[in-house]
């Protein structure tokens, strides 16, 4: 130990450096398109004459295929090996990616939105479990530093890409664009990642749904076991249905009833069988469930911001997409700092607060952009305000997740990646849908004489938008009031929930 009583920390090893760096690669095609759609919304409301909350489809549906697929990601992990599974389903991602760029209508766009998602939706959790198994605990919170690269450097890429190619080519190339990303990321993962076991040594780490006794009295994975398909149906199913009622906004009522009586019935079946399809039962653990609510509120809400600042910028201002990524570039640099830090001091220093400052970051930001857009503040205002909030990013999720999952044992391991990287999936769809239905709401009442909603603002010549500009200001900032609430709701789960230097509770 040194002399102020910390422990002196090895450097990472170089082949576990070697491994978070190449799924580093393929979580970024993820997070690329969970973003890039937010830019290439009013270009394919226009490019496919689709409302906003048909458009919006093509993020929640890339979003809900992430969120069916998550739950499978321990059971395909045992039954075929992980390293097996990450490279296929980086091959799928890549395949529908293509697809989803020569898609002809909206509604092949969120089809092949969709099975890109069941791809997608592999990557993170799977890649996560073979990067911590292969990391001590000591070094865990060092890992994962590498691991948060998609997420400092997917929302500011993403963006700025995709301005740059709707602006000069076409809203098809952001999807296009993941082929020879794809290839690549699986071409460096086949050389790097660890060969799988053999099925009759299958670690017990991957923790597939069905599990059978081995000789020392304990039990080990079956890869030979069935998922809990019913599970499957009722969460995905539930997930699907309240989405799909968000965007019908109160004529989907009954489909929001619907899927949370089945997200409802999830739950309690969850929680009276053996190996159910997701382990609520880590919640019964503080920092899993504290760490939990606090992605789930700040997820949201940065995810659901994000769908705000290209209307305001294309439709408010006037401005071609390609601004939105020059924006973002501050926050590259911001997020990118914090996010690196922040990650790495959880091994040193108490969780909470580092987190009860990103989120108190984060929430002053959300605030600052309802303030700075509703007065429509110059675009330096904008900047601060997003700098803030992406500060406040970095500081929080990569953390939150950290402390969640860094005390759980190896066969726990993979079954918490899987549930909280489902509940940010699924708090993401919802609050796009959301924010979409509140964009459109919002934007006709600010234009009741042209009865089109967002594509009658974005065809605006900009001699009606600069008359109509600061009705159609307030109007778009009105949507980041959901988010500043989630984020303050965040910050308050940190307080209250995530306590300092408190080892899981474990029965």
């Amino acid at each position: 130990m040194t002399s102020t009583g910390h422990v002196r920390r090895a450097p990472l090893d170089r082949r576990v450096r070697a491994i978070g760096l190449s799924l580093a690669l393929g979580g970024l095609m993820v997070v690329i398109d969970t973003t890039v759609t937010t830019v290439a919304v009013p270009a394919i409301v226009s490019g496919l004459d689709a409302s906003l909350p048909a458009a919006q489809w093509a993020t929640a549906g890339y979003l809900l295929g992430l969120v069916a697929v998550i739950p499978l990601a321990g059971w395909l992990s045992g039954r075929y090996g992980a390293r097996r599974v990450y490279l296929t389903a980086l091959l799928v991602f890549t395949l529908f990616s293509a697809l989803t760029g020569l898609a002809w209508d909206v509604t092949s766009l969120a089809v092949f939105r969709v099975l890109q998602g069941l791809g997608g939706g592999l990557l993170n959790p799977v890649g996560q479990a073979i990067g911590l198994r292969a990391a001590p605990r000591e070094a865990r919170g060092r890992l994962m530093s590498l691991l948060v690269l998609p997420l400092v450097v997917g929302p500011v890429l993403g963006p700025l890409l995709a301005g740059w190619l709707i602006d000069t080519a076409s809203w098809r190339w952001i999807f296009l664009l993941n082929i020879p990303l794809g290839l690549l990321a699986t071409l460096v993962c086949a050389r790097v990642l660890p060969p799988d076991a053999s099925p009759t040594s299958k670690p017990s780490w991957l923790s597939p749904l069905s599990r059978r006794p081995d000789d020392s009295g304990g039990s080990q994975p079956d890869p030979g076991g069935r998922p809990d398909w019913g599970g499957l149906v009722l969460l995905s199913g539930g997930a699907v249905m309240i989405v799909l009622g968000a965007t019908l906004a109160s004529a989907g009522l009954a489909l929001i009833l619907a899927g949370l009586g089945m997200l409802g019935g999830f739950a309690w079946r969850a929680r009276r069988i053996p190996e159910p399809i997701v382990d609520l039962r880590l919640l019964r653990h503080r920092p899993v469930r504290a760490g939990a609510g606090v992605l789930i509120c700040f997820a949201a809400a940065y995810f659901g911001s994000m769908a705000v600042l290209p209307l305001f910028v294309q439709g408010v201002r006037g401005d071609p997409a390609s601004l939105i990524g020059v924006i973002g570039i501050p926050q590259a640099i911001v997020v990118g700092l914090v996010a690196q830090v922040a990650t790495r001091l959880v091994d040193r220093f108490p969780a909470r607060r580092i987190v009860l400052t990103g989120t108190a970051l984060g929430t002053v930001g959300g605030a600052a952009l309802l303030v700075s857009a509703g007065t429509n503040a110059g675009y330096p205002w904008i900047i601060a305000a997003t700098v803030l909030l992406s500060a406040g990013s970095g500081a929080t999720l990569m953390p939150a997740m950290t402390v969640a999952l860094r005390d759980l044992d190896h066969a726990e391991t993979p079954r918490g990646t899987t549930l909280l990287a489902l509940v940010v999936q699924l708090s993401n769809a919802l609050a796009g849908a959301v924010t979409a239905v509140t964009l459109s709401v919002l934007v006709a009442r600010a234009m009741p004489a042209t009865n089109g909603g967002v594509p009658a603002m974005l065809a605006l010549d900009e001699t009606a938008r600069a008359a109509m500009r600061p009705d159609l200001a307030a109007a778009v900032a009105a949507a980041y009031l959901l988010p500043v609430v989630l984020l303050a709701g965040s910050w308050l789960i940190t307080y209250r929930a995530l306590r300092p230097d408190q080892p899981a509770s474990r029965r």
